[in-house]
């Protein structure tokens, strides 16, 4: 299976210059725990709920003046649409990642592909080992 069979397709980005408390509404009303952030047509982040609880709330930052380049992980990782999805999984294992943002031979972001998505087309065996994986203590 490709991880374009897997993965889930709506998905944009937003600025580095957009506000946290923006982010956490977008985030609240998709039912969603990460975002995509880009500039000149390139993914440079993400910033998922952790980046903001820990980085923004727990390092007492203003929140009406904390953008998503304050708070956002750098040095994405992602996959490719055509790409098997045991090779995406092992990804995700190797690099303790919940979600991997997804790019087509342009490169540009089609999709993510999440934790809850391999749980769905993966067998146990592989979900069950991503899931300890990722789980596991730093």
């Amino acid at each position: 299976m490709k991880v374009k069979d897997a993965m889930y397709g709506d998905v944009e980005w937003r600025s580095p210059s957009t506000p946290v408390t923006e982010l956490a509404e977008l985030m609240k009303s998709e039912d969603i725990g990460a975002v995509p952030i880009g500039a000149n047509d390139k993914l440079v982040g993400m910033v998922t709920d952790r980046d903001i609880t820990a980085r923004a709330v727990a390092g007492g930052r203003d929140l009406s003046k904390t953008m998503a380049q304050d708070v956002m992980s750098k040095g994405v990782i992602y996959c490719r649409e055509n790409e098997n999805i045991e090779d995406a999984i092992h990804r995700m294992e190797e690099k303790k990642l919940r979600r991997l943002p997804v790019i087509n031979d342009k490169k540009r972001m089609v999709g993510m592909l999440s934790l809850g998505d391999v749980s769905q087309v993966a067998g146990q065996s592989l979900s069950g080992e991503l899931i300890k994986a990722v789980s596991a203590h730093h």
